[in-house]
């Protein structure tokens, strides 16, 4: 079971967004067979299979065992991983796409890059896997908290600045190198965030030994 599968297929987008399915999904973290989710959802078993066979041939569920009781075989289920994201791709005629949009205080801009990230580390992630190899990725997320607007756009000024100048001292794009992607964000903290409060931002909640590049891009 991986951690976390982005969901390409629009046939799999489809039926994760499903309620039953997605409750079933959440079930299969640990495995199961229609018997046993059927008592945990009120659902008589042949709805539950039928559900599971759906989910099973987008590969968000694969079989674990099979076993015999009595004159049947009861067939035993995970889910392929413990969460999912549904990356753009999977309605690629409609994603968003980050070179509509100029003005970097926008946030529709802001959630067409999320949309991008999302949709190309999948594609990272899928391709490392494939390929035996690790995926260099790094990333910072913290929390601060501004006195006033003036204060938040200044310090969003000197961040631009700051990044520009970092980018500008390591870039060689006659070098030969792999490129790589580099996205900052800012966003307010949403007031009814469930979420583990992170780190202040001058405390980076990765060590530099979590890795050595910021995310690949392909």
């Amino acid at each position: 079971m991986d951690d976390i599968r982005v969901i390409e297929d629009p046939a799999a987008a489809v039926a994760s967004l499903d309620p039953t399915r997605s409750r079933l999904l959440d079930l299969l973290r640990e495995p199961g067979s229609a018997s046993s989710l059927a008592s945990l959802t009120d659902l008589p078993r042949q709805k539950v299979n039928y559900h599971l066979r759906a989910l099973e041939a987008v590969g968000l569920v694969e079989l674990v065992e099979e076993r015999r009781r009595g004159n049947m075989t009861e067939r035993v289920l995970q889910a392929t991983a413990a969460s999912f994201v549904i990356s753009p791709s999977a309605l690629a005629s409609v994603a968003p796409d980050p070179r509509r949009f100029t003005d970097r205080f926008s946030a529709f801009w802001l959630l067409a890059l999320a949309a991008r990230l999302v949709e190309e580390v999948g594609r990272l992630i899928t391709g490392a896997a494939t390929e035996g190899k690790a995926l260099p990725t790094f990333a910072i997320d913290g929390e601060v908290t501004f006195a006033s607007a003036a204060d938040r756009a200044a310090f969003a000024e000197e961040l631009g600045t700051a990044v520009g100048q970092l980018a500008a001292r390591y870039h060689r794009p006659d070098a030969g190198g792999r490129r790589h992607r580099v996205v900052v964000a800012l966003h307010p903290t949403l007031k009814d965030a469930r979420a583990e409060r992170p780190a202040p931002i001058d405390t980076p909640a990765t060590s530099p030994a979590a890795g050595p590049a910021l995310e690949e891009k392909q």
